[in-house]
C-alpha cells in the first residue's frame, strides 16, 4: 500500500528531471539518461511560483492561527458546559464538518464580493478559519475536558479572573492538542483548491494548489509534463516535510486524554 501511494510522487519526482523529449519518449525511461533543471528553472525563474508559495504560506499560517485562537475559546467553554449542552453543540459541529466546502462556495462568494475582498488573502483566510473550525472545537474539548477542574478552582482562589485562568493555565496545557489542530488546519489550508481557484483570479494572489493547476503551455494542446511535474514536487515538499517534522505532535494531540 505503501509502494502504490507513492509511486506516483516518485514518478513525478524522476520526470521533473527529464527533458520535454525523453518525456515523450515510447518506451519511457525509468531514470533521466541526463538529467535537467530547466523545468524548476522554468518554474521559479519564468513564472511566480515564489509568489505562490509566500501567498499560500500566509494565508494557511494565519487561517490556521485564526481557527485555533477561536476554537479553543469554544472548546473551554464546551469543555466546562452540562453534559446535554456539550454532547448537542459537538454532535452540530460534527454534522456541519461533514458538508464539504464546495457546498458554500457560492454563498461565500457573494459574501466575498461584495465586502470587496476578491484577490484578498482575508478571502481565503477567514473561511478557510470557519471551515476548520468544527473538527478543531470538537478536538481541543475532549483534550480540554481531561484537565482537572482543581486547577481552575486553585487559580480562582490565587485571585486569577476565568480569562486568565484560561490563558496561563489552559492553554499551557492544552499545547499539544493544539498544535495537533493548528497543524491539521495549516494543511487543509495548504491544499485547498476550490475557494482559491474561485476567490483568487489574479496571477499575483493564486496560491499553490492553483498555481500548479494552472501550469500550461505555448499552445493549447501542449501540456508541459515536465513543468507540471516539478510543480507537484515543489508544492508537496513543504507540507511533507512539515508533517514530518510535526508527526509525533500530532499523533499525540489526536490520542491525548484516551488513557489516564
Amino acid at each position: 500500500m505503501c509502494i502504490f501511494a507513492l509511486a506516483p510522487l516518485a514518478w513525478h519526482g524522476v520526470s521533473s528531471f527529464k527533458s520535454p523529449a525523453e518525456l515523450t519518449r515510447t518506451p519511457p525511461s525509468l531514470l533521466p539518461e541526463q538529467p535537467v533543471l530547466s523545468n524548476y528553472e522554468e518554474l521559479f525563474v519564468r513564472r511566480p511560483f515564489g509568489r505562490y508559495y509566500v501567498n499560500t504560506v500566509v494565508i494557511a499560517a494565519l487561517s490556521a492561527l485564526l481557527c485555533v485562537a477561536a476554537a479553543s475559546m469554544c472548546a473551554y467553554g464546551l469543555a466546562r458546559a452540562s453534559e446535554a449542552v456539550r454532547k448537542t453543540a459537538t454532535s452540530s459541529l460534527l454534522a456541519v464538518a461533514f458538508f464539504p466546502p464546495i457546498v458554500f462556495l457560492f454563498p461565500l462568494y457573494e459574501m466575498i464580493r461584495a465586502a470587496g475582498l476578491v484577490n484578498h488573502p482575508w478571502s481565503l483566510i477567514v473561511p478557510y478559519a470557519a471551515l476548520n473550525l468544527p473538527f478543531a472545537t470538537w478536538l481541543l474539548t475532549g483534550y480540554m475536558r481531561q484537565i482537572p477542574i482543581e486547577l481552575e478552582e486553585a487559580a480562582a482562589v490565587d485571585g486569577l479572573s476565568r480569562f486568565k485562568t484560561f490563558v496561563r493555565i489552559i492553554l499551557p496545557l492544552s499545547m499539544p492538542a493544539l498544535s495537533t489542530a493548528a497543524i491539521l488546519a495549516f494543511i487543509f489550508s495548504w491544499n485547498e483548491f476550490m475557494l482559491a481557484l474561485t476567490f483568487m483570479n489574479r496571477e499575483s494572489s493564486k496560491t499553490i494548489t492553483v498555481g500548479v493547476a494552472t501550469l500550461s503551455g505555448a499552445f493549447a494542446y501542449e501540456i508541459p509534463w515536465g513543468l507540471l511535474a516539478a510543480g507537484v514536487i515543489a508544492s508537496s515538499l513543504p507540507l511533507i516535510a512539515t508533517v514530518m517534522i510535526f508527526q509525533k505532535k500530532i499523533v499525540a494531540g489526536l490520542t491525548a486524554g484516551s488513557g489516564k
